[in-house]
């Protein structure tokens, strides 16, 4: 009998710690890492890692798989993209708890918010729970190529204590406050990681309306952040206009101080929030100098819309040509597009605005014409694009408009042409801002929003992105590769309370990429017919991930899923018993 299930022999490793890589063999055994070093035991199978990082697999603490999770054991695009385990749930959204009467009221709640096609929600899923622990054991039913970890979302909450009293603006009374905290703390208790919410007028369902938890107050949050202290464990999870009155930062800091848990919020550049970003950070920085637990999840890129003719948006949507064939067939839209007649036509009309809600009219307007922040995604497409490479100076060199220059890089490859939008962390026009950010304990690198914005983006490719741009490619500066995984890795893992996994050490599970640093490439992005019901998704793949490894069985190979689903649902906080060296 072979010593170990896998040896993976002579790579670079990078443990996850932040310590120095080194050069060294992992052997793994029955899902876990057995021995790291120089190891001369035999395996089941070998893998030469000569000349390759092998890394810890990623943790994604931001996604939005709630539906793909019950029915897609791929788990693509994060899965492409060397990540082993997915916290999802996030902004307050989610589908559990969920009375019977408000199956399409929820999905219509995941698609306004999260741009995840309502027809595909409504036909993939099964429906088989009502509360948030039936929905734990129907999660537990499928296995997967990653682990999936949840929160209790709020949205879900309040439809299920308010039932048809859920508005904006609705106050619960004392005892809704009570029901809602019993079901926080019964998911807690069952198995999720922590609760979740969203503050912010960005977020709104399907009929434009706020979300539910938008205006609560910080009373109905606190009592329900004590629910999961109750439990024992769990984080909370919020994003927030951080409007100054809200004082979210004081009531964060006062319920992590009593609790002893960690509050975590999306801490974005953004000329539109009252606060900005350093205000945000120091503010922060005060309440856990005061013994708080408070951390920002920032992300690593702009953060915006990858717009095309076929996606979400694209900036012609308000004008009444296009609305005359929005919802033909793709082939006759495209003929339409390509008519000259048609596009001097589209070009001279002016946007209707009329049914455009005005707390959102600025970045409509942005999305319709601000062509200096509008860039043209080239087959090498840099994500830190330069104000010379927007589509206004573009169309200044070419001596057209900026309009008829969005139209026809939207019309380039028979019409599948694509422009980025960076909406958030880009008031600079670059991203220099996150340097500091990136080296600092109360930062958690996030956001990549996986699964979620289908026809928007796709910054489930996040952990690509950070080690080819802010790793190897950047111009205005790197960061460490042993930071970089870390801050993807073990950070992730240990604010969500998951030990067992995030490190290169014996005892840890056996999550694991090998990766050819040199070949690392992110693709281009390609919109895909694929979800049920023939939903849309905007997908995009990597080279260089020459395997993925979870619980020590190979899941893909050079980007191929092998069909192995090793994966399965986390239930609440993770100890490793860490095992002793087996050499």
């Amino acid at each position: 009998m072979p010593a170990y299930d896998l040896i993976i022999r002579g790579g670079t490793i990078v443990d996850g710690t932040g310590e120095d890589r080194f050069t060294g063999d992992v052997a793994v055994k029955d899902g876990l890492i057995a021995a790291v070093g120089e190891i001369s035991g035999d395996a089941a199978e070998e893998i030469d890692a000569s000349g390759l990082l092998v890394t810890p697999g990623f943790v994604d603490i931001h996604t939005h798989y709630d539906g793909q999770a019950t029915w897609d054991q791929e788990m693509a695009p994060s899965s492409w993209h060397g990540v082993t385990t997915v916290v999802m749930g996030n902004c307050g959204v989610g589908f559990a708890p969920a009375k019977p009467d408000k199956h399409e009221w929820l999905i219509g709640l995941m698609e306004g918010v999260e741009d995840i096609p309502g027809t595909a929600l409504a036909e993939g899923m099964s429906w088989d729970w009502e509360t948030f622990p039936e929905y734990l054991d129907a999660l537990e039913k499928l296995p997967r190529t990653v682990d999936v970890g949840t929160h209790v979302p709020h949205g879900s909450v309040r439809a299920y204590v308010l039932g048809d009293r859920e508005r904006p603006g609705a106050v619960p009374t004392d005892e809704d406050i009570r029901q809602m905290s019993a079901i926080v703390e019964e998911g807690v208790r069952a198995g999720a990681l922590g609760f979740s919410t969203s503050r912010t007028v960005l977020h709104r369902d399907v009929d434009g309306e706020v979300v539910p938890g938008t205006t609560a107050t910080k009373e109905e949050l606190i009592e329900i952040g004590r629910a999961m202290g109750r439990a024992g464990h769990g984080v909370f999870e919020m994003a927030s206009d951080m409007k100054r009155e809200w004082d979210e930062f004081g009531w964060m800091g006062a319920l992590s101080r009593e609790t002893g848990l960690p509050c975590t919020y999306a801490a974005l550049q953004s000329i539109a929030k009252e606060m900005p970003l350093d205000e945000q950070i120091s503010s922060m920085r005060a309440e856990n100098d005061n013994g708080a637990n408070i951390v920002a999840q920032i992300a690593l890129r702009g953060n915006g819309i990858v717009m095309a003719w076929r996606g979400t948006v694209h900036p012609f949507r308000l004008k009444p040509s296009w609305q005359e064939i929005e919802n033909l067939p793709w082939e006759e839209q495209k003929a339409k597009l390509f008519d000259p007649e048609f596009k001097a036509k589209l070009l001279a009309e002016e946007h209707d605005f009329s049914e455009v809600n005005q707390d959102i009219i600025g970045l409509i307007m942005v999305v319709c014409g601000g062509w200096n922040m509008q860039f043209e995604m080239d087959p090498d497409f840099n994500y830190e694009p330069t104000a010379e490479e927007s589509i206004l100076e573009r169309a200044k060199a070419a001596g057209v408009s900026g309009d008829e220059y969005a139209y026809d890089l939207l019309c380039s490859d028979d019409g599948k042409g694509f422009i980025y939008l960076p909406i958030l962390n880009y008031a600079d026009g670059n991203l220099d801002f996150l340097m500091d950010l990136q080296q600092s304990d109360d930062t958690v690198n996030s956001l990549s929003d996986g699964g979620a914005h289908c026809g928007t983006i796709c910054d489930a490719a996040s952990p690509t992105f950070m080690l080819q741009h802010w790793v190897r490619d950047r111009s205005r500066g790197t960061i460490s590769l042993e930071n970089a995984i870390k801050r993807q890795c073990s950070d992730t893992a240990r604010l969500y309370g998951l030990e067992d996994r995030g490190v290169l050490a014996p005892g840890f599970l056996a999550d694991i990429n090998i990766i050819d640093m040199e070949r690392l490439k992110l693709g281009k992005p390609w919109l895909a017919f694929d979800l049920p019901a023939g939903g849309k998704r905007l997908l995009q793949k990597a080279e260089g991930y020459v395997a993925t490894i979870k619980n020590g069985t190979v899941t893909f190979r050079e980007g191929d899923w092998t069909g192995e689903t090793p994966g399965g649902l986390i239930r609440g906080p993770q100890r490793a018993e860490l095992a002793e060296a087996a050499e």
